[in-house]
Order: structure tokens, then C-alpha cells, then sequence
């Protein structure tokens, strides 16, 4: 069984995630920080892209002490499991993500990737080879729903979100909206990619809540899903 896939993103006024240099940008405050770190401290793993990675080197860990004492007092490791996207297994073996604090970590590729790579990687992290070309998100949730993993935290990037809401695989997202403008037709927004073209296309949610913390907004949406047609 598939894990439930929560995305949360923090994005400007106009809709992106960074500049056009890929610099990480305070966009919300401490009081949607505790929040995100709390939900992640609920997610059996967190995961992001290998973009995300290069460009921010996150450890993607707990930071509040009580909630790691708490994962700790149910029997969980203090960190969720941390999944990296990365068809090529471009991830340096220093990355945080590999290094810092306890825990299992994943790193899904592609059949592309340099086999001397995963090699290595397999002493840290435990590989899963999803797709020839690039990465099958469908049979990598496949993968990480045998694993266990129920419910997964998708931090970024705005690729790999994209390619998730395009394959359907996406059932909430929480979006901060902060109040600042960064511009750029080259900076990353929330679902980046190919895109789509058709209308029937388009991913449909409905708004569950939406709540001001601090100068912005939080959005809770949920994915409505599209009806099979009938068969006969």
C-alpha cells in the first residue's frame, strides 16, 4: 500500500520557492518553523528531490528535543526515515541528509546510475532502483509503502513536486504563503516541470483550511480525485 503523500512548501506572494540562483530564502517565521517540525516529527519519512540537496544540503531531522523524546518514547527512531530522489546518484556521500542524526535513509535512482555510486551508498542509505531512465515515482512509493512508511512529508524541490502532482500521487498540501515578492520567470515555484497542457490535466484540490501565522498565510488543501468512468 502506497504511503499517504502530504506536501508542504513555503513560497513567496508570487509563487516561488527561491531565487533564480536557487538560494534558500527565509520565506515564514519561528511559529510555522515549530510547525513544520513537528509535522515532520508525525511523518514515518520526509523526502526530497536531489536538487533540493545540492542546493541547501538539508539534514531534513527533528529539531525540537520533546518531539524527538516522543518519537523515542513510541518505539521510532528521533528521526523520520530521510528519501532522496536522485536518478543519477549525484548525492556527495558528505551530505547531511547521509550524516547527520539517526535513522534509516533511502536514495531512489534510476537503472542510469553509476553502479561504482550506489555501491558506496549502500553503506549508508538503503538504495531502490525505480525506473530505466529516470525515476518511477509510482513504483517508488510502491517500494517505501513495503517498507513501511505510511505517511511521507515531501519538502521540495519544486521538480520533484511537480512530477508527483502529475502522477497523481500527491493527497495534501500545506503551502505557506509568505509576504514577500521574488520575481523571476527562472526561479522555482511549487510544481515545476514539464507542466501540463490540457485543462483535464490540471490536479483539482479543495481548501480543508486557512490560517495567518505571522505575516502570511497557511493553505491545507486537499487532492480531489478524479472519477473513473464507468465501466460497461
Amino acid at each position: 500500500m502506497r504511503p499517504c503523500v502530504v506536501v508542504n512548501v513555503a513560497m513567496s506572494a508570487d509563487g516561488k520557492l527561491s531565487t533564480r540562483e536557487r538560494r534558500q530564502v527565509k520565506i515564514s517565521g519561528t511559529q510555522d518553523f515549530a510547525r513544520v517540525d513537528q509535522m515532520k516529527a508525525g511523518s514515518d519519512a520526509v523526502m526530497v528531490g536531489i536538487g533540493t540537496v545540492i542546493a541547501d544540503d538539508p539534514s531534513l531531522t527533528v529539531k525540537s528535543p520533546a518531539a524527538r523524546l516522543e518519537r523515542r518514547k513510541l518505539g521510532l527512531d528521533e528521526h523520520p526515515v530521510r528519501v532522496v530522489i536522485d536518478s543519477l546518484a549525484r548525492i556527495p556521500l558528505a551530505a547531511s541528509v547521509l550524516t547527520k542524526g539517526e535513522g534509516k535513509r533511502v536514495i531512489v535512482v534510476s537503472k542510469r546510475a553509476d553502479a561504482k555510486k550506489i555501491a558506496a551508498l549502500k553503506n549508508v542509505a538503503t538504495v531502490i532502483v525505480a525506473g530505466d531512465d529516470q525515476i518511477d515515482l509510482s513504483r517508488a512509493m510502491d517500494e517505501l509503502g513495503g517498507m513501511g512508511i505510511k505517511r511521507l512529508m515531501v519538502e521540495g524541490g519544486g521538480t520533484l513536486i511537480g512530477a508527483l502532482f502529475r502522477a497523481g500521487l500527491v493527497d495534501e498540501c500545506y503551502s505557506f504563503v509568505g509576504n514577500i515578492i521574488i520575481g523571476g520567470k527562472d526561479a522555482p515555484t511549487l510544481a515545476d516541470g514539464i507542466g501540463c497542457v490540457k485543462e483535464s490535466e490540471f490536479t483539482r484540490l479543495a481548501l480543508v483550511e486557512a490560517q495567518r501565522i505571522e505575516d502570511g498565510i497557511l493553505l491545507h488543501w486537499t487532492v480531489v480525485r478524479k472519477e473513473k468512468p464507468e465501466s460497461g
